[in-house]
């Protein structure tokens, strides 16, 4: 292991001048969490146990003494995550696996807003008693992944779904608000197609504006102030798109999940693809098939993090630390992966699951990770290590087993020219063949004479290399 280095020195002088009184404790506090060396010594606090399925989604509350989860289960829980203890669970009232949970602010924990995969979006709320009344508050047409609630608000939040459609809830309102249903943009080759969304989230410095992603490559943000004064006849009207050139028009990734930071960066995940953080500045506008090939070669490259991978799942992402100085991700082959937000620097890599780590939840004031996968627990995760952690041995190994199991999954582009290449090979071939026929005597046998040409296309992903978990 690694002993003291300039990120733990950094952290002793923090503690030398909050002693002398030169810094405030909040001031402190952020420091020290986040202090590179504190990342470094990050390692499992614990487990909690007693969902009976993959848990999908788990969150803190705002002072961040519990944690809300949700599972297969199709069970709510409440932690005291610090004891590792049960505090209540209810009966959520969906029928399928839950994919999101929320807890409504300012409402004492009493409101918790949940998503399933039975297309429901339901309301549980504490009564005074002590039980907990649930009820159907809308509904998509398929698999609803993600909700956001708008900053500060007890009543007011967002779902997307797989049918397209972003739907509007205001607990106080009887029903939800279709705001518009997400379509891919049109070009000359063929008619728009309704976009299945996988992600939700609203930008905490300006809570008119929205960003979603799903199945196309690119990330939307709206102003929902255009749909709540009913100026625009519900058209799926983005104000600014988010996409990595080199994705653009590939038809071949989709988006999993967003995350904005406390600046209104924004992070989003691919499958199987990388993890790209945009700042505001590296929009390409609301149409984005229109700007010109040579403007697209100029626009600034968003800083990506890789290293792990994003396929089989529905996979999160989320920044750490007090003002968003990481990212981190989970991955296929079971991992957490932590980076330096600014320059992608990989920092911390841990076991996190058997198999898939699918979420990871940053404590709201404390360098602490809750995380998921589709194993049946939550593990906590602190800075509990004496030492500064080193990355895996076989760091090295997983990476690249990750990156080429993308590689390998990936689709073969077949442009005309590859299979003009292809056809002009199959037909000389049956010309010389045809020829050494006519050439042969009659009693020659033509059996096994030809030859198939097949161009093999490799996506099948139970052949794909997995990352061995260490």
């Amino acid at each position: 292991m690694e002993t003291v280095h300039k990120g733990s020195e950094l952290g002793i002088i923090e503690i030398f001048r909050r002693e002398r009184g030169f810094s405030d404790p909040r001031t402190f506090a952020r420091r020290i969490s986040a202090a590179e060396a504190i990342v470094k010594q990050i390692d499992l606090y614990g487990k909690l146990k007693g969902h009976n399925g993959c848990v999908n989604t788990i969150q803190f509350n705002s002072s961040g003494d519990l944690i809300v989860s949700g599972s297969d289960d199709q069970k709510i829980m409440f932690w005291n995550w610090a004891t590792k203890t049960l505090e209540f669970l209810y009966p959520s009232g969906h029928l399928d696996n839950i994919f999101q949970v929320k807890i409504m602010p300012f409402t004492d924990d009493r409101k918790v807003v949940t998503s399933s995969a039975d297309g429901q979006v339901r309301l549980g709320q504490v009564l005074d008693n002590g039980k907990v009344k649930t009820k159907k508050l809308g509904e998509h047409q398929g698999r609803v992944h993600s909700l956001a609630v708008e900053p500060g608000s007890p009543y007011v939040f967002y779902s997307c779904g797989e049918d397209g459609f972003v739907q509007n809830f205001d607990l106080r309102s009887n029903s939800p608000r279709k705001l518009f249903s997400c379509s891919s943009f049109a070009d000359t080759k063929q008619s728009p197609r309704i976009i299945s969304l996988n992600a939700i989230v609203i930008d905490p410095r300006n809570p008119n504006y929205f960003a979603i992603g799903g199945s196309d490559e690119f990330a939307r943000v709206y102003d929902v102030r255009k749909y709540l004064s009913d100026c625009s006849g519900n058209l799926d009207a983005p104000v600014n798109t988010f996409c990595p050139r080199h994705l653009i028009e590939t038809k071949t990734v989709h988006i999993t999940s967003l995350a904005y930071s406390n600046t209104s960066e924004l992070l989003v995940s691919y499958n199987d693809e990388l993890i790209y953080l945009f700042q505001k500045n590296m929009g390409i506008g609301p149409f984005p098939l229109s700007i010109p090939h040579e403007d697209l070669q100029q626009l600034e490259e968003p800083q990506a993090y890789s290293g792990h991978r994003n396929l089989k799942t529905v996979k999160g992402v989320s920044f750490f630390g007090p003002r968003d100085e990481y990212v981190m991700s989970g991955s296929d082959c079971g991992h957490i992966f932590i980076w330096k937000k600014k320059g992608a620097k990989l920092l911390r890599v841990m076991v996190g699951d058997r198999r898939i780590v699918n979420q990871l939840e940053p404590h709201p004031h404390m360098p602490v990770i809750a995380t998921s996968g589709l194993e049946k627990n939550i593990k906590l995760w602190a800075p509990l290590s004496n030492d500064v952690l080193p990355l895996p041995r076989n760091i090295q190994e997983i990476m690249e087993s990750n990156r080429q199991g993308r590689e390998n999954n990936s689709p073969v582009t077949l442009t005309p020219e590859l299979i003009m290449h292809v056809l002009q090979l199959h037909r000389r071939r049956a010309m010389a063949h045809n020829e050494r026929r006519h050439n042969r005597s009659d009693s020659e046998s033509d059996e096994g004479g030809d030859e198939a040409y097949v161009l093999g296309l490799s996506g099948d992903d139970e052949n794909s290399s997995e990352c061995n978990i260490s």
